[in-house]
Parts: structure tokens; sequence; C-alpha cells
């Protein structure tokens, strides 16, 4: 919370929240936010709800955050996690103005994509 002569203003949990998981989506290597063991193992989440995988401690001048990621398969991790931070870093002093003491971050898994095989020509019967 800052003030000034005009009155004061506070930033909500779920708004840091909000940038930090959009800002960590946004990140090349990340392949999503993982909801954590109790919501399955691993398990990727839509950006329909993108605090999931985020927690956030606000204070009057300075927040931390936690992320828990699912990478891509053939990322290079500390590289995509080291990004990952300066990211989430940027984006939420930007908008907010708040000093981000820490971006903490946990890798729950790997994401596997399926490359499906090019369709068989079909064979003519002459």
């Amino acid at each position: 919370m800052t003030e000034n002569g005009d009155g004061s203003i506070r930033i909500a949990d779920d708004v840091v929240a909000v940038i930090a998981g959009l800002s960590a989506t946004k990140t090349p290597g990340v392949a999503g936010m993982s909801g954590g063991i109790t919501e399955g193992w691993a398990k990727r989440v839509s950006g329909k709800n993108v605090t999931r995988g985020v927690s956030v401690e606000v204070g009057q001048v300075e927040t931390a955050i936690d992320l828990r990621v699912i990478m891509e398969y053939g990322a290079k991790i500390h590289e995509v996690a080291r990004e990952l931070q300066e990211n989430v870093k940027e984006a939420v002093e930007n908008m907010t103005g708040l000093a981000v003491v820490e971006v903490n971050i946990k890798v729950e898994g790997v994401d596997f994509k399926e490359e499906t095989p090019p369709p068989e020509e079909e064979k003519g019967v002459r």
C-alpha cells in the first residue's frame, strides 16, 4: 500500500498472481502451469484460471512470488527458469510498482508433445 496526498493504493494478491501467471505462460519453454499434487500430478491448467500454480505474498511495497510450472520437453530447464524469473519480475514491477524480492520456481513436470504421424497415403487398387 502506498499513500499520497490523495489517499492510499493497495494492490490485491490476485492482481499480482494474474500478472505473474500470464507472464509465465508467455515464456518460451513453459508448457503450462501446474495445479499441484492436490489437483493431479503435474496436471496442466488451462488459461481460464491463470492464478493456478501461482502463490504470492504482497506487502506494502514489495512482493514474493512462487510458481509451479510444467516445462516443454527438450527445453533447457535452467535457462527457461532464469528467463521466467526475469519475465515475471519485470511484468509485475512495471505494472504494479511493487518491488519483486524473489520469484521461486518449482518445476513439477515435463510436457511431451506427441507428434502425430503423417496420414498414410491410400494405396489405389487397379
